[in-house]
């Protein structure tokens, strides 16, 4: 299969593995549905369904990452089943046992041009968190108490510059009992080596900062 371009599909990066590795410290998931959500190329929904979870849906907006995920999971035989939408189309078929999610949740200015943005950045669907980088992050908490089984567990990545303190108070608002259970300092990628230097300027952060704090949040229902 040739490789697709990086405009076309996210790739697995630094918060792809940290989930999955909190995703393998969750508990066993032998016996639990599974939802993988703005799964990519989905690589978090094959890991869990190696990991021996009963069942595993994946859902994501690109046609592109569908394909790709589709073809990767008949190769290698993964009982994962690939859905095109948008994440909630998982509230359709709720509950789950553990939601894992790595949402787009880089802050963009609206009034960043697409063409100030790199080209290998991947599909901006799959980064582009809206002006706070909230997009994705607030509709996940408020919905997730729906998704999740009695007992059931959310996992979610994303960056410092989204509020962390923040995803973790809007899910003790809905009712769930959350915290950080795996971080990392990671170097910008692409998309926040483009906006480095405007956020300097805006004092957003400091004169040659370079890197970020990603970390998985952990929610689970009584």
């Amino acid at each position: 299969m040739t490789a697709p371009a990086a405009a076309d599909v996210y790739r697995p990066q630094h918060d792809s593995r940290l989930l999955i590795a909190a995703l393998s410290e969750a508990g066993p998931l032998r016996g639990r549905r599974v939802a993988d959500l703005c799964a990519g190329s989905g690589v978090i929904g094959f890991a869990a369904a190696k990991l021996g979870a009963a069942s595993v849906t994946a859902f994501e907006l690109s046609p592109a990452a569908v394909s790709l995920a589709r073809a990767h999971a008949a190769a290698a035989a993964i009982p994962v089943e690939v859905r095109l939408g948008c994440w909630t189309r998982a509230l359709d078929c709720r509950p789950f046992d553990v939601v894992a999610c790595n949402p787009p949740y880089v802050p963009i200015a609206s009034a960043t041009a697409p063409s100030e943005l790199p080209a290998d950045a991947g599909p901006i669907c799959s980064w582009h968190g809206g002006h706070d980088g909230r997009r994705v992050l607030d509709p996940l908490c408020r919905a997730a108490p729906e998704l999740l089984a009695a007992g059931g567990t959310l996992l979610v990545v994303q960056s410092e510059y989204a509020g962390v303190g923040q995803t973790i108070r809007r899910l003790a608002e809905a009712g769930l009992r959350a915290r950080v259970v795996a971080a990392e300092r990671i170097p910008y990628g692409p998309v926040l080596s483009s906006q480095a230097r405007d956020w300097e300027a805006s004092g957003r952060i400091g004169v040659g900062c370079r890197s970020e704090r990603i970390a998985v949040i952990r929610a689970d229902k009584p």
